[in-house]
Order: C-alpha cells, then structure tokens, then sequence
C-alpha cells in the first residue's frame, strides 16, 4: 500500500511539472543559464519602496528596513538580512513576532497612481499579509509623476 501512495506522489509531482511547461525552471526568475547571485543593485546602496491600496513604503539601508505606513510615517526599523538570488534581492527579518520578508525584483513597475515608472518591482510578505508595490534606489531621479 505505501508504494501506491508513493507511486501516486510522483504522478501527481509530474502533473505539476508537465503544467509548469515541462521544465521545473519554467516558474524561476532569471536566467537559468547564469548561475550568479543578482549584482543589479550594490550591496551599499539604499532602496526605497512604495506600495499602496494599503499604503505601505519604507527605505532598506545598512541592514535595516525600516518600514512605514500612513499612521507611522517615522516608521519601525527591522534588522534585516540580505539574500541575492537569481532574479533579485530579499531581505529577511522580523516584526512584533511575525517573519518579514520584502523581495525586490527588477522589471518596469507602476503605482497605479501616478505616470512615475520604478526599475523595481516590490513584494512585501509580514506574517499572512502580502503587499505589492514598487522599488528604487534611494538616490534615483524619478521625475516627477
């Protein structure tokens, strides 16, 4: 009996993988050919992000995030800790018990607020909640929207 369970396993992970377009690389971003951490943004320099629809933001500097909102716009300072994949950055910490993870990603992004295009997507996940926004480096000309 448990090799059926086993065997129905492996079906149902080549189910997966067939409707991930066959390849298990299909859903990675990023080259899959280059193998190298992400070195689009310097490991010295500040990122803001912006997210709305709830309005969040927050700037990521010197191991720490700190994160903003309307009703805390001095905001919270998370010591957080630098991953570079593949595609991107992550940056990992924690806030009033709950894991914090922000992933910035490269790609044209738009608030949806403005006319203002951002080099970098943002993805901010506390605890259950998970927010979209847009990123920059701190010192980028933006224009103005």
């Amino acid at each position: 009996m448990t090799m059926l369970f086993k065997a129905m396993g492996l079906v149902a992970a080549c189910s997966v993988l067939v409707a991930c377009n066959g390849s298990p690389e299909a859903n990675v971003p990023g080259d899959t050919a280059d193998e190298g951490a992400y070195s689009g943004i310097p490991e010295d320099a500040a990122i803001r992000v912006y997210g709305n629809e709830p309005f969040w933001g927050g700037t990521v500097e010197n191991g720490t995030f700190t994160y903003t909102t309307p009703g805390d716009q001095a905001g919270r300072g998370i010591a957080v800790t630098r991953f570079a994949g593949r595609g991107g950055l992550s940056f990992s910490g924690e806030l009033d018990g709950q894991t914090v993870d922000l992933a910035v990603t490269p790609g044209d992004c738009s608030d949806g607020m403005s006319d203002r295009t951002y080099p970098f997507n943002a993805t901010l996940q506390i605890g259950a909640d998970q927010r979209s926004g847009c990123a920059a480096l701190a010192d980028a000309d933006l224009g103005t929207p």
